[in-house]
Parts: structure tokens; sequence; C-alpha cells
């Protein structure tokens, strides 16, 4: 009499080969027909990927998403991987740490002065709890909203006590007290950060154990990755050694332009390991569904930027469970690969100072005015 395990394994073995058969079945496209070539490639991503169950990590993943260039789309990463994972039958939850509280625009969730926020949890170190919203749209995806409060933390945050640890502090009380109650574990936790690299997204860097950087395929994005690796390494020496860039997500490629394939290739040749095969070409309807307050994976599932989130979801979740810890030991491959410029050369960090939050903020702030 065969085993459960067997009957799922089977189970599973003959909806690969359904899915195999139907790729199969589609017709053959050339470079001759690159529109026939992009409806082929999104049908066979529609097939692989709709009803597919992603692995559940071994324990919770941490994940910031952060880029201190604006625009380079964190915050629409943010709640697409999110909201992707969460369909796929994750528990999720995102951190709305920006001050222009886009994120939880995108999830539908309240936002509004008064709403119990992140602000509240960062100042007043009130419980994470009272602050988690459901997201209307996709079951087992939760949000703590930022408001137009959380504006004035930066400010407030410079004279108190532990100021780089109180998001880390609140999550890993929300997330034992989670267990405590019985409820199921959250699998993914997501931060979203603001386009700057002042104490909120120190807050950040602090309380993610994994970074993944959104880079938009122009030129500028690749100046900038430079600053934001420095800043890694400084949180890494003082605050949070087990932060490692785990993944760098390429968006807003547009396959027409040289520009885009040279970006997307030199970034690909300096860290390929850490960047996904999946990147987001631009779209209209990733542009258009947070005026409705939904991530693109609700508002047009069969759009080309839904699957690639949903691919690039797919991608992430699959590395973690193939490669759980990979990020634990900074001296593995992941903290070498976080450590190292686009140019190839090693960031060296001198400040004898250990664990010192000043020396953080001050270094930080030095790095920029060096630069300048």
């Amino acid at each position: 009499m065969s085993s459960q395990p067997d009957v799922i394994h089977g189970a599973g073995h003959d909806d690969e080969a359904r899915r195999a058969a139907l790729v199969d079945s589609l017709p053959d496209a050339d470079e001759d027909t690159p529109l026939m070539a992009q409806i082929q490639a999104d049908a066979t991503r529609r097939i692989q990927l709709r009803g597919r169950k992603f692995p559940r990590p071994a324990q919770t993943r941490i994940i910031t998403v952060a880029n201190q260039k604006g625009g380079v789309g964190k915050t629409t990463t943010t709640v697409n991987v999110a909201a992707a994972l969460a369909q796929s039958g994750l528990n999720v939850l995102v951190l709305d740490n920006d001050p222009q509280g886009n994120a939880s625009t995108a999830l539908g969730v309240a936002h509004h002065a008064g709403t119990p926020s992140i602000y509240e949890v960062l100042v007043d170190e009130a419980p994470m709890a009272g602050a988690v919203q459901e997201c209307p749209d996709v079951p087992n995806l939760w949000c703590v909203p930022a408001t137009i409060d959380l504006s004035g933390a930066e400010i407030e945050l410079v004279s108190m006590v532990a100021r780089e640890t109180r998001l880390r502090t609140a999550l890993d009380a929300y997330l034992a007290g989670r267990i405590a109650a019985g409820q199921e574990p959250i699998d993914y936790v997501f931060v979203d950060c603001p386009p700057s690299l002042g104490l909120l997204t120190v807050n950040a860097f602090v309380v993610g154990r994994e970074v993944l950087i959104p880079i938009q395929c122009e030129y500028y994005a690749l100046e900038g990755l430079t600053q934001l690796l420095k800043t890694i390494q400084l949180i890494q020496a003082h605050l949070n050694p087990g932060l490692h860039v785990s993944t760098i997500l390429l968006t807003m490629y547009d396959a027409r332009t040289n520009l885009a394939q040279q970006v997307a290739q030199e970034v690909r040749d300096h860290f390929p390991e850490t960047t996904l095969r999946t990147s987001v070409p631009r779209s209209v309807r990733i542009s258009e569904a947070p005026s409705y307050g939904q991530t693109v994976i609700t508002y047009d599932a069969g759009s080309s930027g839904a699957l690639a989130y949903l691919e690039a979801a797919r991608e992430l979740a699959e590395r973690g469970a193939a490669d759980t810890g990979a990020g634990a030991d900074s001296d593995g491959a992941a903290s070498a690969i976080s450590l190292s410029a686009p140019g190839g050369d090693r960031i060296n960090h001198t400040n004898g100072t250990a664990g010192g939050s000043p020396s953080v903020v001050g270094s930080i702030a030095g790095s920029h005015q060096e630069e300048q």
C-alpha cells in the first residue's frame, strides 16, 4: 500500500508531465516574429505557473527590499512578489517602512492618519500585532501600513535608545507571539524601504536577514549600487552580521533597447549567483494596478508583468528551499558577493569602532560626502 508522500509525489509528477505536454503543444516562434515569440513566452509561463504551489522555507525569510535610488521598482517589487508568494499558498507579511505609504496603497489596506501603523511600532514601541492588517484581495497576505506620521520618524528616532534595532525587536516579538498563539508561522516578511539611507532604512537593514535589490535597466542604477553595497557592509560590521544580498532583480527591462540589454548583462556578469534569471518588463498593467488599490497579480493575472513577478517569486522560493541558510555564515559566498562593487573590487571598512550606533549612521553620511 502506497504511503501518503508517494501519492503526493506521484500527483506532482503527473502535474509536471501535463504542464510539459501543454508547453510542447504550443506553436513554434522564431526571431522574425517577435510578437509571436512574446505571446508564446507568456503562454508558457502561464501554463507553468498557474495553480502551482511554491516550496515553504524551513524558517521565516525576512527580506529587505532596498535601493537608495528612487523609481527603480522597490515598492512594486515588494507588493507583487509578496502577493505572488501568498497566492501560491504561503503566509506573507509586508512591512511598509516608506513614509509615502505606496505599498499600503497597492495592497488595499487603510493607511490614513490615525491608523495604527509602523510609526507607532517604531516610535512608541507599540506591539506590531495591533497594526497588522489583512490584504482584502489576497488570502494569507498581511501588511503593517505606513501613515504620514512616519515622515517625522527619522528626526524622532535620532535621540531614542536602540534606535536602529526597534523594528527588529518588534518583528521578533510578533513572530514569536503568532507561534505562541497557535497560529501558522509567517513564511516571508518583506520590508519596503524609502529611497534614502537614513534611520528608517537602517532599521530595515537590521531587521532583515536578506536583501533584495531591484535594479532598473539604466546606467544610473549601476552608479547607485556601489553606495548601497557599502552601506550594507557597514550594517554587517556593526549591527547585523548575518545580513547578505541574496537576490537582485532586473526591473523595467525593455529588450528593444541596447542600453537595457547592456545593463542587464553587466549586472549578470558581476553578480551571476544573485541575479534572478527572470527580469520584469516595462508594463502599463504594472503601473495601472496601484490606482485600483491592487497588485498586478490580482489586477491582471494574465499580463506579462504579472507573469514575470510570479516567475520571479517562484525562483526566489525555489532558491531559498534549495539553499536554506545560505547567508548565515558571514564568510559564505552570498556574503562575499554582497561586498563586491560592480567594478569587481572588494569594499574595505577600516572603522575600528565596534557596534557603536553613532559610527554606523555617521559612516553612512561620510560616504555620501566623499562621493560628492
